[in-house]
C-alpha cells in the first residue's frame, strides 16, 4: 500500500493551509493514518500530485476538473469538522491505494 499524498490549500500556502496541515496531521495520527501532508499556494496546487486535497470553499472551485477528493472545510482550526468531513474520505482513499 502506497502512502497517501494529502494537500492543504490556501491562496498563499503558508497561514491558513499550515494550520489546517497541523490540525489533520493530528487527526491522522489519532487514527493511524500514515500520509505525507503538505501544503501548497492557489497557483500551484493544481499541479501538483497528491490523492485528497483538504481546502476552503472558496479554494475547491480549483479542483472541480480534477478527479480526487475535495474536502472542503470552513473552520481549519475545528478538529470535529475536519473528523467529520475527511476522515472517512483518507480512509477510503487509503484502502484504495
Amino acid at each position: 500500500m502506497k502512502k497517501l499524498r494529502i494537500m492543504t490549500v490556501c491562496g498563499f500556502g503558508l497561514g491558513s493551509s499550515m494550520i489546517l496541515k497541523i490540525t489533520l496531521d493530528g487527526i491522522l495520527k489519532e487514527n493511524n493514518i500514515q500520509a505525507e501532508t503538505f501544503c501548497a499556494d492557489s497557483t500551484t496546487a493544481v499541479g501538483e500530485s497528491f490523492d485528497v486535497v483538504f481546502t476552503s470553499r472558496d479554494m475547491s472551485q480549483l479542483f472541480k476538473n480534477v478527479n480526487k477528493p475535495v474536502v472542503v472545510i470552513d473552520n481549519f482550526l475545528s478538529k470535529d469538522e475536519i473528523r467529520s468531513k475527511g476522515l472517512e474520505v483518507v480512509q477510503k482513499a487509503a484502502a484504495e491505494s
